[in-house]
């Protein structure tokens, strides 16, 4: 009896398993193409991540959206040790720049340090203790307080900063030009790294245009093709500051013209072009003039020092506008030579991701380029 029972229900115990795998089956593969369907799937993606691997291109998660580039390693050590309250590598680091006349690499080092100074000023106190008069200390101590003002206001719009905000950045400004004068009078006679400083001031308290003429005229007289008083200036006579898009876009093309080969200054255009860009459309950016404009600061690229302090940022706009205008191939390179770093003020910061946005466009660079 027993045997006959098998005999009857095994055929319809193994049509229940084969029809339970059946319909599994549907379900799992309808849940793939809907998950497939909800992220605009794309056949080719996993081609172009294969290609993204292949060239060694870091995913998102694993760029720094700090820095524009990776930190030397003299700075790094000096950063290190000034977190830690010693202050000598600073020092060193910054009377080495004033030997060698390097003043792009020591406002560049500065700015570093300035920031570490405005989070915990402890080993900046005894280094001023130990050296009163040291001409490193008291640009640090400057540009330190000229950071702490801009963090005490926030990175916010005017509108949604407090009324006690307003009041510390602007008192915390003020201080920063009587140190700013003191650094002035105890640098080097040509190193405009103190003039430099004093733009941020006179940006955040709206200072008139006859005081910006003078600090320029300090910092031109000493070091006219200086990248970082360049890019602050520009910003000074910017529309959302105490400039026009007219005046802006003046200023940027008088500092491009005539700058020798390999000090970046052609890039200037580019970023007031892209400081008064309100438009949703890269047609503005697909003119005979961008493409110019883009192509002058190609070749300023490719002829600068390696080791200078600001290619990086460059190289990160320049690589956001060959993209625009769909040179796939020249834009890779110049997102390959920066990759696994999405820190550039410019054009990253402006955006909502930044770590995804450069992934994005330089996957659709690989997407389309001539090794697709």
């Amino acid at each position: 009896m027993v045997i006959i029972l098998w005999i009857i229900l095994t055929p319809l115990v193994l049509g229940v398993l084969a029809l339970g795998l059946y319909f599994l089956k549907a379900i799992v593969q309808g849940t793939i193409e809907g998950m497939r369907e909800g992220r605009n799937y794309d056949p080719d993606a996993e081609e172009t991540a294969a290609r993204v691997a292949s060239l060694g291109l870091l995913p998102p998660e694993r760029q720094n959206t700090e820095l524009p580039a990776p930190l030397q390693p003299a700075l790094l050590v000096a950063v290190a040790a000034a977190r830690a309250g010693d202050w000598q590598p600073a020092a060193d680091l910054l009377e080495e720049t004033a030997e060698k006349r390097d003043w792009e690499l020591r406002t560049h080092y500065g700015e570093q340090l300035a920031d570490v100074a405005a989070e915990d000023d402890t080993w900046l106190l005894a280094w001023e203790a130990a050296r009163p008069d040291d001409p490193g200390a008291a640009l640090l101590r400057a540009r330190s307080t000229v950071v702490l003002a801009w963090k005490v206001r926030g990175a916010k719009r005017a509108q949604y900063t407090t009324q006690e905000q307003f009041q510390g950045f602007r008192s915390t400004l003020l201080r920063s030009r009587d140190e700013h004068t003191r650094a002035e009078a105890l640098a080097p006679e040509d190193d405009p790294a103190p003039y430099v400083g004093q733009i941020w001031t006179a940006i955040g308290l709206g200072l008139p245009h006859e005081e910006m003429h003078r600090v320029w005229k300090e910092i031109a007289d000493r070091a006219p093709h200086h990248y970082e008083a360049t890019f602050s200036a520009l910003q000074y006579w910017c529309a959302k500051w105490r400039g026009s898009e007219e005046l802006a876009r003046a200023f940027a093309v008088r500092a491009a013209a005539g700058a020798p080969a390999g000090t970046l200054m052609s890039v200037f255009p580019l970023i007031a072009h892209f400081e008064h860009d309100d438009s949703d459309s890269a047609d503005v950016d697909r003119t005979p003039e961008m493409y110019a404009t883009v192509d002058a600061v190609l070749a300023d690229v490719a002829a600068a020092d390696p080791e200078h302090p600001r290619l990086s940022e460059v190289r990160h706009l320049l690589a956001y506008y060959l993209y625009l205008q769909e040179r796939w191939d020249e834009a890779l390179e110049q997102f390959r030579l920066v990759d696994g770093h999405a820190g550039a003020f410019l054009p990253w910061r402006h955006r909502g991701n930044a770590a995804e946005e450069f992934c994005r466009m330089r996957d659709e660079c690989v997407a389309n380029g001539s090794g697709a």
